[in-house]
Parts: structure tokens; sequence; C-alpha cells
């Protein structure tokens, strides 16, 4: 009797502990509720030298763009499988980089500065390294958005220090485009300045300002790329939403000077916080930031319905990251949540911070081998097409649910993100032009695509992501792995595991906004 009563209370115990729920997920295919870039994905690349350091941590090492090692197999592979990925040279330094071009003889080399923005003198672009780096894009290639010094010809406030006041002298842009020019190298778009609007975090620019300096960006890059098929997009202003400097700077700026309007997203808090894993599996918490994206949205709509918004730096804590988190698998919830949140709320690109360096990298810093976040950007970009659909369910606000047309052939594709730790999900994609859940579409169907990302041994702080049980990992040749879907009937239900991200490509789907 003992055992049995023992054998039904573990029984009792494990029920308890794992849970199955159904859930009808409803996909609105008749329209798409907004669009995207066709290169939504972007990651970043960054100025910072071996010696930034943040909570007695030194994460980023050779990862900054003058030290980097551009011709590592590992790297260049990686960025190749997007084919292209989009990419965005910027960051807090930026400001302080002239470029060794031109009449810029002087190539001043970064050093500690306490009083010197984020701690650093000024530093240098050398021509050779430009090269290089340009080489690298050419070879891999990349989209490139280029980040330029907005502080040029600018001086300290006598009122207040942060304020940097004057105009901007764009001299030694014009060499770096001009040598770019005639390299032939390629710029997807340029950028003026970093974190520099509202209060700023270092120095902040006055917003009409601002929009001056970037209205004779855009002159120059009109007057210098004669062929309008291939001259960079401008971008700006490349800080922390504030809606009364945003909205001043788009009324002062005027149509068809800014193509994108940039801002960042650090909403997870510092690095250091010990509440940051709690926060990423909170659905609640990572529900806040929305309203940001549908201002800035509205904003922009408002102000320059030709341009569109871009997240143009996100690496959700800030200073680095946090270690053994923003590097693991549980990052990806944030990180795909707030893919599909920003795409939800009719933004063209999400450039994340990093691809490499900070403890938010997609690739290690030292190894340059993917971290979990890197497999699900790709999958990302193999599999959701720019036309975003609405969707819904009544289950658990812990399945977080997005959907868009295929970007390949018929269909749909479904992002499926279950932060519970204990219940599996059942979902049955529902049309909402069909009367019952399920009917996908006619018959015969094709069968259904299904990716499963989970953290090896069930550790969602593990570094090892699984494709359908089976650990991602680099090739013999030092290759991105294939990633194959798992075939499913496309009458059964998606299970979508405890802590699982999933994508599903029904190409059964008959969405009229995907035809």
């Amino acid at each position: 009797m003992e055992i049995k009563a023992s054998i039904c209370c573990v029984l009792i115990l494990l029920y308890s502990l794992s849970s199955a729920e159904d859930v009808n997920l409803e996909v609105k295919g008749v329209t798409h509720i907004a669009t995207t870039d066709e290169n939504f994905i972007c990651a970043t690349l960054d100025w910072w030298p071996p010696n930034k350091c943040d909570y007695n941590q030194c994460p980023w090492g050779e990862a900054g763009i003058l030290n980097l090692d551009l011709f590592n197999d590992i790297l260049i592979n990686a960025v190749k499988a997007f084919s292209p990925l989009r990419i965005r040279l910027g960051g807090s330094l930026e400001d302080q980089i002239v470029y060794q071009i031109g009449e810029e003889e002087e190539c001043p080399v970064m050093k500690k500065k306490s009083d010197g923005l984020f701690g650093f003198s000024k530093g240098c672009l050398p021509r050779k390294r430009w090269d290089e780096v340009n080489e690298f894009l050419n070879k891999t290639g990349v989209k490139f958005t280029f980040g330029l010094n907005a502080l040029n010809g600018k001086e300290n406030s006598k009122e207040d220090k942060v304020n940097w006041v004057g105009d901007w002298d764009p001299t030694n842009a014009i060499s770096l485009m001009e040598y770019s020019i005639s390299k032939g190298y390629k710029i997807d778009s340029y950028e003026l300045g970093n974190e520099l609007c509202s209060g700023g975090v270092a120095a902040k620019i006055n917003s009409v300002q601002y929009a001056k300096d970037i209205t004779q960006l855009r002159s120059l890059v009109n007057i210098l790329y004669q062929n309008t098929n291939t001259r960079p997009k401008v971008l700006g202003p490349a800080g922390f939403y504030d809606k009364e400097w945003f909205d001043s700077f788009l009324e002062n700026v005027g149509h068809g000077v800014v193509d994108g309007v940039t801002h960042h997203i650090y909403n997870l808090g510092p690095g250091n916080d010990k509440d940051l894993i709690n926060k990423i599996q909170d659905p609640y918490y990572l529900s806040k930031v929305a309203q940001t994206f549908k201002d800035v949205s509205e904003s922009v709509k408002e102000f320059t319905p030709r341009a569109g918004a871009w997240v143009g730096e996100s690496g959700g804590a800030y200073n680095s990251g946090g270690n053994d988190v923003s590097n693991t698998f549980v990052n990806g919830f944030w990180y795909l949540d707030q893919l599909g949140m920003t795409a939800t709320f009719n933004h063209k690109v999400y450039c994340r911070q990093a691809l490499v360096g900070g403890n938010y990298a997609m690739l290690n810093t030292t190894t340059f081998i993917p971290n979990p976040d890197y497999y699900g950007a790709l999958l990302w970009h193999r599999l959701m097409g720019r036309n975003v659909l609405s969707v819904s369910h009544e289950g658990s606000p812990l399945l977080r649910t997005y959907a868009h047309c295929s970007k390949k052939g018929n269909g749909i594709t479904v992002l499926l993100i279950n932060m519970s730790n204990s219940t599996t999900f059942r979902v049955s994609l529902v049309n909402d032009m069909n009367l019952y859940p399920d009917k996908e579409g006619g018959s015969p169907n094709p069968m259904r695509e299904e990716y499963h990302l989970t953290a090896k041994d069930g550790n969602i702080q593990s570094q090892v992501v699984l494709l359908n049980g089976t650990p991602l990992k680099l090739t013999q040749s030092l290759e991105i792995p294939k990633m194959k879907p798992k075939l499913v009937d496309p009458s059964s239900t998606v299970k979508v595991k405890p802590d699982s991200i999933v994508f599903v490509n029904s190409r059964s789907f008959h969405a009229p906004a995907c035809s």
C-alpha cells in the first residue's frame, strides 16, 4: 500500500508541475496591419576599446571595430549566412571619431580620459582600417549603415556642458564619402550622431539644430552620390525617444530629408540587475515598451510618412548586457518578442546590439561561435516576410504570438514563444475567413514546417540551443549548420513545449494578404 501511495503522490506531483492548454490562435489573413523592410534583421558593430569595462568586467575584448578580426572564418560565415545581413557601425564613441582621410593627417589613439565623453579621449579611423572594413563588407554582402560624428565643429555650451552648440562641420565626413565613392565602397545609409537627442547620455543637441545638421547631411549625400539608385539613405536621430524632442525635430526637418527615423531601446535596465532574467520572462514587463513603439510610429506617420521607424540599436540590458543571461537561450524570449512587437508597430528595421562584443552579442566575443539569439535571428530572416498579420488568442499571456506572410512561397509563418516553465500549449491555427479551427485551407495540404528551439538540458541559461532536439553547432568547415524543419500533418495542433520558441511555416493557410 505504501508503494502504491508513493507512486500516486509522484504522479500527482508530476501533473502539478506540467500541464497542457489548448489554444486557438486566430490569424487575420485578409489584410496586413504593417510592413517591414525586406532586411528587417540588423546587427551592430561598435567602437569600444578592450578597456571598456562595466561591473568589474571588460566584456568587449578585441570586438571593437578597430581591433575586430575581420578575416575570421566563423565571423565571415555567420554574416554571409543571412545573405544579406544589415549591419550598423556606430555607438557611444562615434561622436569622438575622426577619419584619417583627405586633409585629416592626425590619427589620435583613443585612451581612457576621466573628463572625456564616456570616459575616453578622441579616437581615429585610419584609412587602412576603413579599407579593411569595406573589404569585409564586400566579401559578406552586408547592407551597411555608417554612423557619422555629429559633434565636429561644435563646442560645449557655457551654461550646460552636456549641451553642444554650433553648426555641424561636415569637412571630415565629406572626405570619407569622397574617398569611399572613389573606391566604389557600397554604403546603404549614413546616420548622424549617437544618442544626442532630448537629455542626451553624455552629450546632447537641440532638436532644431539637429534638424539643421541632418538637412545639411542630406544635401551633401544628394550632391556627392549622383546616382539615385545607389544613393545612401539618411538616418537619425539615433537616440532615446522623447515625444517633444522627436516631434520638434521631425517638424523642423521637413519631408524627404530622412529615410529612417532611428531610436534606441534598452528596456531591461542595467546589465547587473539581479532581476534581469525574471524581467525577460514576464510578459507584462515586456509589454511596457509597446507604447514607445506606437508613439514613434505615429510621430513618423504624422510628420514624415515617407520615412520609416527603425530601432537603430537595442541590447535589452544596457552597459554591455548581463553575463549568463543576455548571451543565453532565455534572452530569446525578450529578443524575438521585440522583433514581433516592433514589426506589429510598423517598424522597418531592428538593429540588435551587438553582432559581436559585450555580453549581449549574437556571436561569442572571443570565439565568434553563435549564441542562441543568432539562430533565432537567422530563422526570422529566412522565414518571416514583410507583411505583418494580426493575431489573437484567449490563452495564457505566457504564450506570445506573432504572424507574417511567409518570406518564400504561399501561406504564413507564425512565431510562438512559450515563457511558461510548466505548460505545453497545443495551438490550432484558425483562419478568420473560416468557421472552424481545424481548417487551414483546401485539400490536399502540404506538410507544415515547424522549427522548435529549446535550451540544452532544459537549462534556459545555456549557450547551446537545440533545433527540433538537435544541438545547433558549426560544421567541421566552420559553416553555419543547415536548419531543417520538422514536417508535420497540417491538421494536427502545434505542440509548444515549456520554455521553447517555435516558428511555424504553414503553406496551406489561405491568407489573401499574402497572395
